[in-house]
C-alpha cells in the first residue's frame, strides 16, 4: 500500500512539474540572464576606474525618495495642472524635481566619501573593527 500512496504522488508531482515547466524555465532562464549580466558586470568593473563612484552613486539613489507626480488645481486659473513633489517641496517640472533629485543624491555619495577615511581608521590592520 505504501508503495502504491508513493508512485501516485511522484505521479502526481510529474503532472504538476509538466503543468508549469514552461514559467519555471522562464524563471530559471531570466535568473541565468541575470547571473550572467551580474558577471561580465564584474569583469567590466574590474577595469574601470570610476567603478567604485559609480557603484556609490547608484546606493546613494537606491537611499533617496523618487519623485512623485500629484495633479492640483492652478493656484492662478483653478485648471487641474502636474506639480511634481520631491523631499517635501513641490516644483512645476519635473526637470526641476530631477535637478533636485540628483543633488540630493550626489550629496548622499559626498557623505559616504567624507566618512570614509574615519571608517578606514578605526579599522585594523587585518581589516577587524578595534
Amino acid at each position: 500500500m505504501n508503495g502504491l500512496f508513493s508512485t501516485a504522488g511522484l505521479v502526481l508531482a510529474a503532472i504538476v512539474v509538466y503543468r508549469f515547466h514552461r514559467p519555471i524555465l522562464a524563471a530559471l532562464a531570466r535568473f541565468d540572464a541575470r547571473n550572467i549580466e551580474r558577471k561580465t558586470g564584474e569583469i567590466r568593473d574590474r577595469q574601470d576606474r570610476q567603478a567604485h563612484y559609480k557603484h556609490t552613486l547608484q546606493l546613494a539613489e537606491e537611499q533617496v525618495d523618487i519623485i512623485r507626480e500629484k495633479t492640483v488645481p492652478d493656484e492662478r486659473t483653478g485648471e487641474p495642472v502636474s506639480r511634481f513633489l520631491f523631499a517635501g517641496e513641490v516644483f512645476a517640472t519635473r526637470e526641476d524635481a530631477e535637478a533636485a533629485r540628483q543633488d540630493a543624491i550626489v550629496s548622499k555619495a559626498r557623505e559616504f566619501y567624507v566618512e570614509l577615511p574615519a571608517a578606514l581608521t578605526r579599522r585594523g590592520g587585518d581589516g577587524t573593527l578595534r
